[in-house]
């Protein structure tokens, strides 16, 4: 599972290094790298991105929401691999996409991991921090099972 979060650069060619904790999970397939929904980006191991991608098949192509849903993951994903030193080469479209420029914080998300921007990240984490909003924001969501 992917957890906690890390602060990393990524080079003049692109290249972000994988935090160690992460790069176990990340097989000998790779992994995908795609836009997130909120001015992110994700990288979902092949294995998670293929469940993904039968739940999307799933979707009729006569749906407005899902075409675009589609073209949002598909149009702008891609096959990353890790080199010899633990890095990913992030396309530079994403890059400019998300307003990747030296910096990441890449941020685990249970089956996935995000890469963020420093400042979006610095956004989204104070809108995490508003105790009064999560509780109204997540109360529909049910994480009660084993926590009682």
């Amino acid at each position: 599972m992917f957890l906690g979060q890390y602060q990393h650069t990524i080079d003049n060619k692109g290249r972000l290094t994988i935090p160690a904790r992460y790069r176990e999970l990340l097989d000998t397939e790779g992994a995908y790298i795609t836009r997130g929904f909120d001015h992110n980006l994700v990288v979902l191991p092949v294995p998670y991105f293929n469940r993904v991608s039968q739940e999307a098949s799933r979707m009729s192509v006569t749906n407005p929401r899902a075409r675009l849903l589609k073209r949002l993951l598909y149009g702008n994903a891609g096959l990353v691999e890790m080199d010899r030193a633990g890095r990913i080469l992030i396309p530079q479209f994403l890059r400019e996409l998300v307003g990747l420029d030296g910096e990441a914080v890449v941020v685990g998300v249970g089956e996935y991991f995000e890469v963020w921007s420093p400042e979006t990240w610095a956004d989204q984490t104070l809108q995490l921090q508003e105790a009064e909003t999560d509780a109204q924001r997540f109360m529909d969501l049910d994480l009660s099972a084993g926590l009682e």
